[in-house]
């Protein structure tokens, strides 16, 4: 997953703006999906495509700052640019403070849009990349029985045969079927890559980083 493959989403309810924006961006080599309204995006939005959210604040219905929070409640994790022209500083402040990459003022020079643009969809990659893996080692983890993840656990820890056994109150060759079949399901051969694994199942998650 690269920059080849993300989308600039432009919400602006003004039309000249969302002709502008493109223009700039399609000249700079993104792909670009223009919305008329918070809603329109909304509708639209598949949720698997890395890039960035180019908002506007003041917009009817629904401002860019409800999106953000509806965005946020739904788990969305879209970095977002505020460009307005109507800012003020606690706008700013709510909308960085929300998660917001960058909160811009318009008229703005083409470059510092343009690079704003780059760090947020250089983050959103990064997203999408640990949670692609997060869920290949989800699914992975997912095939092991309640004992075997047991004793990839206490494997993950660097216990050995032994102390597993006594830990679980099983037998030291109930353990060794245990642990064989655990690395043959993960397709690992050392207690360091169930290690990696188990971390890697986490990463995706809140608080986790």
């Amino acid at each position: 997953m690269n920059e080849r493959d993300a989308v600039l989403f432009v919400v602006d309810d003004d039309a000249a703006m969302r002709r502008s924006l493109v223009y700039l961006f399609d000249s700079a080599g993104w792909r670009v999906a223009t919305f008329e309204s918070a809603h329109d995006f909304l509708d639209r939005y598949n949720g698997h495509v890395p890039g960035c959210l180019v908002l506007d604040v003041r917009m009817p219905l629904m401002s860019g700052l409800e999106l953000q929070q509806t965005l946020k409640e739904h788990g969305v994790h879209l970095p977002i640019i505020f460009l307005t022209g109507h800012g003020d500083l606690a706008m700013a402040v709510q909308a960085m403070k929300t998660g917001a990459c960058d909160f811009i003022e318009k008229p703005c020079k083409d470059q510092v849009l343009l690079d704003a643009v780059t760090r947020a969809v250089q983050r959103s990659i990064e997203e999408c990349r640990i949670s692609t893996q997060t869920r290949t080692a989800q699914t992975a983890l997912a095939t092991l029985t309640a004992r075997e993840r047991e004793v990839a656990e206490l494997m993950a820890a660097g216990k050995p045969n032994k102390i597993i056994a006594r830990e679980l109150a099983i037998s030291d060759k109930t353990v060794q079927v245990h642990r064989h079949n655990t690395m043959e399901k993960l397709g690992v051969h050392s207690a360091a890559e169930i290690t990696h694994l188990l971390m890697e199942a986490k990463a995706g998650h809140p608080g986790s980083h």
